[in-house]
């Protein structure tokens, strides 16, 4: 197991403070433990670096733990599965707490979100995983979300983009396709507030390291405006539950307040949580689309993915034919899986040793090497969608494919969820855990398979994870429909953008039509 922290070679330069590394590791050059005094003497360092150009309390809850914070990253998973004993209990990094509470520590009284939740905590048979994917089953998609995706889509592709580097514009517009889609909300109702905020989470995320001004700046926007935004949110609840917003059930928020009623594992705060923590989440879909135009590039792609691309495009693309997934959704599978934008799941540590200075420790659960292991897929390095022609699925995997697969007995029992919105849907679970949908009888499984692993594993895998595939889905058919040719533009000095989670790009990828 790989031990890595936070702490950077760069960071230490930039500080310019020897003792960095050694308070960081806890340890001196040799070796030998720190002691308290050494480790406060180190600490009292930092806040004098730091103090002339940052506020006292980020010092103390941002840039003290980031340098306390390591990270070690676990073994592939050989099973689609998490072992309960790696938990999502508070499972981020303490010195980004401060992003998401007033406080900067964990506040469950003011609400909490399934992602930063232990399995213990969620009620009974992952009760809160199951509300939260109410929203989000595969059936809502086409008559509820998809023309508010397509819309935005259409626009960000259309012709007064041509020729244009496109991520600044996917930046600028993609907030009225957000909270649409969570509330119900877009244009002049999004106070610039609200935009500033979302905007300045996304940067943080992006860079990363709280030493940098940007971060800095960035970080205390967030916190700035945390009180309004929670507001504003509750206030369209509100505006949903009356039927003030147009169309409430084409908002993921309607769903979670219907199914979570009377139910204290989603109550109404945590609504409001969910609702601007999906910032974490939908902020891997700008890092996936610029990495889908590399790909997809006139000059920038590889020739498998373009050629699967036009022959998946130009066939029965959305016709199943008995097969599990349509032709297009095994692209958009295969897309994820190389890509991977999501590099890990990541659990908190418990020390068994407690140290005398306060640290904190995370593991990540590999998705990317996970997902192009030769234990795996016989050709892991090869764009191949045709690989989840015959993958098995969430519903598939029971007792008997536990059996076969050589356990005694499946890790997680299967049980049910009614939803409470109206419709005949279900929320059940795989022996591994993972959570799916059934609409009508018919089940609307993933795929149960350790080697496709960009949206995690078991009862930890993405509740957003088939509606982030419909997105992409409806992405590539706006491609193909406006004959889009991706170019690596020759621009000076282009802008340099945060579009998502550790990604900074300079922002020169635009597009052409084909003739």
């Amino acid at each position: 197991m790989k031990r890595r922290t936070f702490l950077t070679g760069g960071a230490t330069t930039a500080a310019g403070l020897s003792i960095y590394p050694a308070f960081s590791q806890g340890a001196s050059a040799n070796g030998e433990p720190l002691s308290d005094t050494e480790l406060e003497a180190a600490a009292t360092q930092l806040r004098s670096r730091f103090a002339g150009n940052f506020d006292p309390a980020y010092v103390e809850n941002a840039i003290l733990p980031f340098f306390l914070a390591s990270v070690y990253r676990g073994e592939r998973s050989m099973l689609p599965m998490i072992d309960v004993s790696l938990t999502k209990e508070n499972a981020l990094p303490a010195y980004l707490w401060g992003l998401i509470s007033k406080t900067w520590k964990p506040a469950p009284e003011e609400g909490v979100t399934v992602f930063l939740q232990g399995l213990e905590k969620r009620g009974p048979d992952n009760r809160r995983k199951r509300i939260y994917m109410t929203a989000l089953t595969p059936d809502l998609y086409q008559e509820m979300y998809s023309a508010k995706v397509v819309v935005f889509f259409d626009r960000l592709l259309g012709d007064a983009n041509i020729g244009k580097p496109l991520m600044r514009s996917y930046l600028d517009t993609f907030w009225d396709m957000y909270w649409d889609l969570h509330l119900g909300v877009k244009g002049d109702a999004i106070p610039a507030q609200v935009r500033a905020v979302g905007m300045s989470f996304n940067t943080v995320l992006a860079y990363l390291d709280p030493t940098q001004k940007i971060v800095y700046e960035h970080y205390m926007q967030v916190r700035e405006h945390l009180d309004f935004l929670k507001s504003w949110i509750d206030d369209r609840l509100a505006d949903i539950e009356s039927g003030k917003i147009p169309d409430p059930k084409k908002t993921f928020a309607w769903y979670w307040l219907e199914n979570g009623k009377g139910d204290d594992n989603f109550a109404h705060k945590d609504v409001v949580f969910e609702c601007f923590h999906n910032f974490v989440a939908f902020s891997q879909w700008g890092n996936s689309i610029y990495n889908i135009m590399l790909k997809l590039g006139a000059t920038t792609g590889d020739s498998q993915t373009r050629e699967w691309f036009k022959a998946t495009m130009e066939s029965g693309y959305d016709s199943a034919s008995g097969a599990s997934y349509t032709p297009l959704e095994r692209f958009v599978m295969e897309l994820f899986r190389t890509i991977s934008p999501n590099d890990g799941s990541i659990s908190s540590l418990q020390e068994t040793s407690p140290p005398a200075f306060d640290r904190s420790g995370y593991i990540i659960s590999p998705h990317t090497s996970t997902s192009q292991d030769p234990v795996h897929w016989k050709n892991p390095v090869e764009f191949d969608p045709s690989r989840y022609e015959n993958v098995p699925t969430s519903a598939q995997v029971n007792q008997e494919w536990i059996e076969r697969v050589g356990l005694a007995r499946c890790p997680f029992e299967h049980k049910s969820f009614d939803v409470k919105d109206g419709r005949k849907v279900s929320v059940q679970n795989s022996a591994f855990g993972t959570v799916f949908g059934v609409a009508d009888g018919k089940p609307l499984p993933v795929c149960d398979y350790a080697g496709f692993a960009p949206f995690g594993f078991g009862y930890r895998r993405c509740p957003g994870e088939q509606l982030t595939i419909n997105v992409f889905e409806d992405f590539l058919r706006a491609v193909w429909k406006n004959r889009i040719e991706f170019v690596k533009l020759d621009i000076p000095n282009p802008e340099v953008l945060p579009i998502g989670p550790t990604t900074v790009i300079s922002d020169d990828i635009g597009f052409t039509r084909k003739a």
